[in-house]
């Protein structure tokens, strides 16, 4: 494993032009065009390119195409998640998505943290922090979510929202940057009377 690999997996800065994460991305780009090429293939055929492109995929989770990753391997995805077109996790650091989430269209999970120094920038040197996602999260369609963040589990993400900062469980959230307009009923089998969230 080379160094830039090995200071991208602990988190610490690192320079991205290394053979072995060339290598990894060569890997991602066959097992994405496979996957994106896969639409009308049976769904047990579909899950099968993903357990080989993610670092686990639970049982009935339903990603349409078209999907895009940095590595895949770092990306765990809960039981029962639901993600719609257009998705893209930029996965340089763990991607962790929950149980049974619904993440609507073009959603963007961002782990990638650039320097702020421009000449260091310039150079290359990035770090990535991990994105966590908890159980029965909804993502409104367009919603970003930056390095770092962890959204609780049961809260709801408006659409075009950008998260910037953690967000706690069962708040509703929305706007740019997100934040949080209201707590979130647990009502048992009845719906909260919200539905304009994307």
């Amino acid at each position: 494993m080379g160094e830039n690999k090995q200071r991208m997996l602990a988190g610490d800065w690192y320079l991205p032009d290394d053979p072995k994460l060339a290598a990894d991305t060569r890997r991602r780009v066959e097992l994405c065009a496979e996957y994106n090429a896969a639409a009308a293939a049976a769904p047990d055929e579909r899950h099968r390119i993903l357990e080989r492109l993610l670092g686990s995929v639970g049982e009935g989770v339903r990603i349409r195409p078209p999907f895009q990753c940095d590595f895949g391997y770092h990306i765990a995805i809960g039981a029962g998640t639901f993600i719609n077109f257009g998705a893209v996790f930029l996965d340089a650091g763990p991607i962790s998505i929950g149980a049974c989430v619904q993440i609507g269209p073009n959603v963007q999970l961002l782990t990638p943290a650039h320097e702020l120094d421009a000449e260091r920038r310039r150079a290359g040197w990035e770090r990535a922090l991990p994105v966590t996602v908890g159980d029965n999260v909804w993502l409104g369609g367009g919603v970003i979510v930056c390095p770092g963040v962890t959204i609780g589990e049961n809260t709801v993400v408006g659409a075009g929202a950008v998260v910037t900062k953690d967000l706690p469980a069962g708040v509703l959230a929305v706007g740019n940057p997100a934040r949080v307009i209201r707590q979130l009923e647990s009502r048992s089998g009845e719906p909260d009377g919200g539905t304009a969230v994307g």
